[in-house]
């Protein structure tokens, strides 16, 4: 059974958790609690093949810096998250993008699993980033972006599935006895 680790990172505030409890419990939670760190585990199945998740939920990156740097360092798979209603937040992301790759060195560019989301797309009547904008850092990212409501439960499933694909895709699974004892591995 393959095991995937993912961090979600972005700024305070932003709905990092409300967006990945909607995802493990079904429930939105609209009071706003800061976390420090919540870790959350889920199985499912990629292509007939059952795969463990373990999810973790950071406290905002201006409030643990040094955190962040450790979960960057551990983690297989990344979702940026942001708030349409607050364009600093999208600032926040790009220098998170910039600091995975620096931690995962010069080949992560292309090769580390990313889902950038922005929350909060129920909020219309607050929204400060613009689709163009979006449009335009997904290409020059060459990253998927999402818009996503925990509060409608729109896109969230979406969202993780894409970079569950991504990292299975990425991170095949070895296939273990005769060829592992032998120091060959087979990459389906």
């Amino acid at each position: 059974m393959r095991h995937f680790n993912v961090a979600v990172l972005g700024a305070g505030g932003v709905g990092k958790s409300a967006l990945t409890i909607r995802y493990f419990r079904d429930d939105f939670v609209s009071s706003y609690d800061p976390t420090i760190e919540e870790i959350y585990h889920k199985t499912i199945v990629i292509d007939g093949e059952v795969c463990t998740l373990e999810v973790m939920d950071s406290a905002g990156t201006e409030q643990f810096t040094t955190i962040s740097e450790q979960y960057i360092t551990s983690a297989r798979g990344f979702l940026l998250v942001f708030s349409l209603a607050q364009e600093a937040s999208l600032q926040e992301v790009r220098k998170l993008r910039d600091q995975i790759y620096r931690i995962k060195g010069p080949q992560a560019q292309s090769r580390v699993p990313i889902v950038v989301v922005g929350t909060k797309s129920d909020l219309t009547d607050e929204r400060e980033v613009r689709r163009s904008t979006i449009a335009r850092l997904s290409a020059e990212w060459n990253l998927p972006f999402y818009e996503t409501s925990a509060k409608r439960n729109h896109n969230v499933e979406a969202t993780f599935n894409d970079l569950f694909r991504q990292m299975y895709t990425r991170y095949p699974a070895v296939t273990r006895g005769r060829d592992r004892d032998r120091g060959s591995c087979v990459i389906m």
